[in-house]
């Protein structure tokens, strides 16, 4: 399997495990999506922590705390420099 698409799926596996919003793992689809590209575009936990909140206080219109999405971004960070290191 290529190592982006290994990448993608325990990324969006992450991602959909996170529901901020209480809506059920599989519900957040397009957001993990959009999640997922912006881990490939970019590598500072803050910035990306605030793509996250972007990406979902728009689909949902309602705030999201910084802090997680932060906390999220790291671990999506964390999986990301793992599988470089694969490579």
């Amino acid at each position: 399997m290529d190592q982006t698409i290994k990448l993608n799926i325990e990324l969006g596996e992450v991602i959909r495990q996170w529901d901020p919003f209480h809506a059920g793992a599989d519900f957040y689809d397009t957001e993990a999506a959009d999640v997922i590209q912006a881990v490939h575009q970019l590598d500072d936990e803050h910035e990306l922590g605030k793509k996250i909140k972007d990406i979902y206080e728009f689909s949902f219109e309602e705030s999201l705390d910084l802090v997680h999405c932060i906390d999220l971004a790291k671990k999506l960070l964390e999986i990301k420099n793992r599988s470089a290191c694969e490579l």
